[in-house]
């Protein structure tokens, strides 16, 4: 096993962000392990969605974790924390 900080990789949290609309047949979203603001982009089917968030124990990002990982990628697509040119 892998250990990150005091955890194993087993134990790192898993997080997700969902960004299709309720009513979509796929769900597009980002999903990190261990560090929100390092994820992937993947698309499912509903049922798969919710089979993949069950086995995972995935953890839902907040609206202040959103709030923060949004202005860092501004922050690196254009220079300044939060500005957008």
């Amino acid at each position: 096993m892998t250990q990150t900080g005091n955890k194993t990789f087993d134990e790192l949290t898993r997080y997700i962000r969902v960004r299709s609309e309720p009513g979509d047949k796929f769900v597009e979203f980002d999903f990190a392990i261990g560090y929100p603001e390092l994820f992937v982009e993947l698309v499912l089917p509903r049922e798969a969605f919710a089979i993949f968030c069950k086995h995972n124990k995935v953890v839902h990002m907040d609206s202040d974790m959103i709030r923060k990982i949004d202005e860092d990628m501004v922050k690196w697509r254009f220079g300044e924390h939060g500005k957008r040119y």
